[in-house]
């Protein structure tokens, strides 16, 4: 619930003004002098989308940077291309406009991406560049603007996603401002098209319509004889219908008729040819609706019968990556402790092999189809992503991009992956210490809970843009202990199911447990605690609010804390319903009003500041304003700090850059620090 500016009166209209005021970044000598800033996070690129070239000899990735000078508040990303060797990286896409989802065809000649370029209203389409020199050109004209896309084997067409354009008479209406929206109906569906890749003028390029119907397509591949095409697709378009049913489909490259392949309950996905083209692999629950999370890997023949389930990975959360040159493996993306990790999972049923690195995680992984050899993102929390290359025999490390090279490193908060016992599991966390941190010192502690239930915490990054800048709050003097408590991805289902019909149960001892961890070691005393999390994290911290006094402040972000409203108006509804045992409240209003932190209002006596998006869907703002409204008439120290046009996180660079330091802020007051955090490091009022 599955992302400075002095301090701000807590209403909407004073965020906003906020987002509007000019951000200066300083020099690198300041910076490397302030330490770690939530300015200079911001100054981190994020590093992903990493595709291969088929010869595996060059790979393209994209990196992303916020823009904030003056009334500008965006993210715009770019497409980089570096050679497998190591001999060059070069920047390939500028502009105002981003540029994302690199794809090379099949001779690796040509790169296509996706970019909305010309008008300020341009839909995104395929772009063409050829590697070899040239200016990209435009190969769609879609009305309504590229989704996904993919190349034929024979490099001659591409595939491509687009939602259904208004009919005249839904235009018409909304010109008119007669545009009332029905709820669940009149959708309109992601399909499939194909378009020949010719230069010329795009609009007058022939494109042939694959599917149609009220159905959603989620995701899709080619045959390797290019005159298929796999499929994924739900009945509608909502997310909360994604979780519970998907089936799989085929359908002619040229046109014509649907052929079902996997046809059952639950949700099945992400298909994938085997490179004879004989069989498909996608990921599954298992032909039974799994809401809270469940991916194993299945193969079914191209021709059709009954699929077969590979043998399980350690955490049956597996993300298709695709399958081995050689088609005796596929290899998909799991999540394993604190690690991302990359395994191949054989066809013959037989045990995965997981390919995890020593330290850090792996992420955004692409396989070459012609070499054995492999491209990926990997970062630890002392270095930030950047992209590597290794032989798929076995891990072995090849840098090729260093997109931060420019940006100041200070010393960092040192982190530590830290272990305890609670109930019957071992309970895993990262530690963050503060700079410059010297053994035996007593610090304030900060717990910080992950959202999900089934999120992560994994070995990343701990000096970029985020919520929660961990880096920023150890350079304020700050230990940070992030834990994953039963109910995260992981662990493996078992683990991960254990929450379930128990969120504010295991889960809270858990956290708990993990505090009177860092107790033990030293670290912090019990009148330096606070405690912090977004989404679930945020129903964790109304939970942790309502049941102990022993935080001096909290902060809740997106929380969660009356699950019988929460139920009705969410866009994942049978996520929760899942999570409170597969009963609607009207079923059992006892689980629902036993697990809901607001029945124990009355208990709360830490001051807790709320943080929500204005246009939250996941979590509606109401929850967040029914607590917060709740505490003010109970005379509970409270601020409620609403940001505008945010859904379920901040995705405007400024109102990102805002959050940590509103909850620094928050915290400093109630533990009697007595500073106000601003975007550069300064620090106002009484020294700490």
């Amino acid at each position: 619930m599955s992302r400075r500016l002095p301090r701000l009166a807590a209403t909407l209209a004073a965020a906003g003004a906020a987002a509007a005021l000019a951000l200066s970044l300083p020099a690198d000598a300041d910076a490397q002098e302030a330490g770690w800033t939530p300015d200079l996070a911001m100054r981190y690129r994020t590093v992903g989308g990493v595709a291969i070239s088929p010869d595996g000899s060059r790979v393209a990735y994209t990196v992303r940077h916020a823009e904030m000078e003056g009334s500008t508040s965006k993210y715009v990303t770019q497409i980089w291309v570096a050679n497998a060797d190591g001999s060059g990286n070069l920047q390939y896409t500028r502009g105002p406009s981003s540029a994302s989802s690199p794809a090379f065809d099949p001779d690796g000649s040509r790169l296509a991406f996706v970019a909305a370029r010309g008008a300020d209203d341009a839909k995104a389409q395929v772009w063409i560049l050829p590697l070899g020199g040239g200016e990209a050109w435009p190969l769609t004209d879609a009305p309504e603007g590229v989704g996904s896309f993919a190349w034929s084997p024979q490099g001659d067409r591409i595939a491509y996603t687009m939602r259904d354009t208004l009919t005249t008479e839904e235009r018409n209406r909304k010109e008119e401002k007669q545009d009332e929206f029905f709820m669940d109906s009149l959708y309109h569906y992601n399909h499939i098209y194909v378009v020949p890749v010719a230069e010329g003028d795009a609009s007058a390029r022939p494109v042939t319509r694959l599917t149609e119907g009220d159905f959603q397509v989620r995701s899709f591949d080619w045959s390797p004889d290019g005159r298929e095409i796999v499929f994924a697709h739900q009945p509608d378009p909502s997310i909360d219908t994604g979780q519970i049913e998907a089936d799989i489909s085929v359908v002619p490259s040229s046109g014509g008729a649907v052929r079902h392949l996997a046809t059952r309950p639950g949700v099945d996905d992400n298909p994938r040819f085997s490179p004879d083209g004989r069989t498909v692999a996608f990921t599954s629950d298992g032909g039974r609706p799994e809401p809270v999370s469940l991916a194993d890997v299945w193969l079914v023949s191209a021709a059709g019968g009954a699929p077969r389930k590979l043998a399980e990975t350690p955490d049956r959360a597996a993300g298709m990556v695709g399958w081995s040159p050689d088609g005796k493996a596929v290899w998909v993306q799991e999540v394993m402790h604190t690690q991302g990790a990359v395994l191949t999972v054989p066809v013959d049923g037989s045990a995965p092999r997981g390919m995890v690195p020593s330290g850090g995680t792996i992420g955004d992984v692409a396989l070459a189809s012609g070499a054995a050899r492999m491209a990926f993102t990997w970062q630890d929390p002392d270095t930030p992503a950047d992209v590597y290359v290794s032989p798929t025999s076995e891990l072995r490390r090849t840098k090729l991009s260093d997109a931060n090279a420019d940006v100041p490193k200070p010393s960092m908060g040192r982190t530590e992956v830290v272990t305890w016992k609670s109930g019957p599991y071992t309970i895993e966390g990262l530690l963050t210490y503060p700079v410059g941190y010297e053994e035996g010192r007593k610090v304030p502690l900060m717990l910080n809970v992950h959202g999900g239930p089934a999120g992560v915490f994994t070995q990343s990054f701990t000096g970029g843009a985020g919520i929660y800048m961990i880096q920023v709050f150890a350079q304020h003097g700050y230990a940070v202990l992030r834990p994953n408590p039963r109910g995260s991805l992981g662990y493996g289902k078992e683990f991960r199911y254990a929450n379930v019909k128990d969120w504010g149960g295991g889960d809270y001892e858990d956290l708990m447990r993990g505090v009177d961890h860092v107790l033990e070691m030293g670290v912090t005393v019990p009148d330096s605690l606070v405690e912090a999390g977004w989404s679930y994290g945020g129903y964790m911290t109304s939970w942790i609010v309502t049941h102990t006094d022993r935080f001096k402040a909290a902060s809740m972000g997106a929380g969660l804390p009356d699950l019988i409203p929460m139920s009705m108006t969410t866009d994942i509804q049978d996520y929760l319903v899942a999570h409170m045992g597969g009963k609607e409240p009207w079923e059992d209003f006892a689980t629902y009003e036993k697990h809901s932190p607001f029945y124990s209002i009355a208990k709360v006596a830490t001051p807790t500041q709320v943080l929500h998006g204005a246009q939250d869907e996941r979590v509606p703002t109401a929850q967040g304003l029914e607590f917060y409204r709740a505490l003010r008439r109970r005379g509970v120290p409270t601020q409620m700090i609403l940001f505008p046009r945010t859904p379920h996180g901040p995705r405007e660079p400024k109102l990102l850059m805002s959050v940590t330091p509103h909850i620094l802020d928050w915290f400093d007051q109630w533990l009697g620090r007595r500073t106000a955090v601003t975007t550069d490091g300064g620090a106002t009022g009484p020294g700490r």
